[in-house]
C-alpha cells in the first residue's frame, strides 16, 4: 500500500492506494474523475501514517485491493500538514497533463 499527499487546487489530502506509483493510469484516471487533474505527491511511509493516524488509518485501508485503488485518508489539508514534516515524504512528484501534453511525454505505469 502506498500513501501520498497530494497538492491540488482545492488544498493538500492524503490518499492510501494499490498502486505502486502515483503515475498508474488507473489512479490518474480515478483521481481526475474526483477534479484532481493536475497536482504535486509526496510519498509518505505507510508505516508513518499508520502510527500518525492510529485507528482511523486501520478503517479506510480495511480491504484495500487492486480493484479498490484509491481512498482517501484525509481530506482535511491542514491537519495532514501538521501531521507530516516534508523531511519525512519522499517527492515531489509533479503530475501535470497540461506540461506532459505540451512536451509530447508518454506518462510511465
Amino acid at each position: 500500500m502506498n500513501v501520498f499527499m497530494l497538492f491540488g487546487g482545492s488544498g493538500p489530502l492524503v490518499i492510501l492506494t494499490s498502486h505502486g506509483s502515483i503515475e498508474h493510469p488507473e489512479l490518474l484516471e480515478k483521481l481526475a474523475v474526483k477534479g484532481i487533474a493536475k497536482f504535486l505527491a509526496f510519498r509518505i511511509p505507510a508505516a508513518l501514517a499508520r502510527t500518525r493516524y492510529g485507528a482511523h488509518f486501520d478503517i479506510v485501508a480495511h480491504d484495500l485491493a487492486e480493484t479498490d485503488a484509491l481512498r482517501v485518508l484525509d481530506f482535511d489539508g491542514a491537519r495532514a500538514l501538521r501531521l507530516f514534516g516534508f523531511d519525512e515524504m519522499e517527492g515531489p512528484f509533479v503530475h501535470d497533463p497540461a506540461m506532459v501534453a505540451q512536451l509530447g511525454l508518454q506518462i510511465a505505469s
